[in-house]
């Protein structure tokens, strides 16, 4: 679903519309790039592909989770949100203990590369296609670099996310403080 579902009559509020989000684009290009590595760089059997790849996947659909749930609970949407969080963050340690056991370095945040990427991200609707030299990069070191800065962004596009989540809830409440009001309201157009 491209378009968030909408009903302007009721008190269920706008939902879905995950594509547009910038956490959802980044946590794609993480997933697909996860699937990449880990077939390059793992053996066929090796139990880290597999806990790799869940842990890039359930990053990218527990924000569609979200996302879809947001239409009648805030609380699961914050809690799938930082699930996605979560998620991603247990990748982010996978990537650093492949270099740390290959010997590679973690590069910096100055390191020229780094900046690179931060360039990058910067571009607006960026794909696979924006980060595919680096993640495809024929060096392991700039591959898993490249794949660590994706989900540092991912996870402060999350951060974010619930940060603003979590003050739109202070503001609007949730889905019994908004049939309240719809009912409320109804209630007064008839009495009037």
């Amino acid at each position: 679903m491209n378009n968030p579902t909408q009903n302007n009559k009721g008190f269920i509020p706008a939902h879905g519309g995950y594509r547009h989000l910038k956490s959802y684009q980044k946590a794609e290009i993480i997933y697909d790039g996860t699937v990449y590595f880990t077939k390059r760089f793992f053996g066929k059997y090796d139990r880290t592909i597999g806990q790799m790849v869940q842990a890039a996947r359930s990053g990218k659909q527990n924000i569609v989770e979200a996302s879809m749930a947001s239409g009648t609970s805030k609380e699961m949407e914050i809690k799938l949100t930082n699930v996605a969080r979560a998620s991603l963050e247990e990748l982010l340690i996978d990537y650093q203990d492949f270099l740390r056991t290959n010997k590679l370095p973690l590069w910096d945040k100055e390191h020229k590369f780094a900046v690179r990427l931060r360039v990058l991200n910067k571009i607006p609707d960026a794909t696979y296609e924006t980060f595919r030299k680096a993640i495809e990069h024929e060096s392991p070191e700039i591959c898993a670099n490249s794949m660590i800065g994706l989900i540092k962004v991912a996870s402060f596009l999350l951060h974010q996310q619930i940060k603003t989540l979590e003050q739109a809830f202070l503001r609007e409440g949730g889905l019994r403080e908004r049939m309240t009001r719809a009912r409320l309201s109804i209630r007064n157009k008839g009495s009037n």
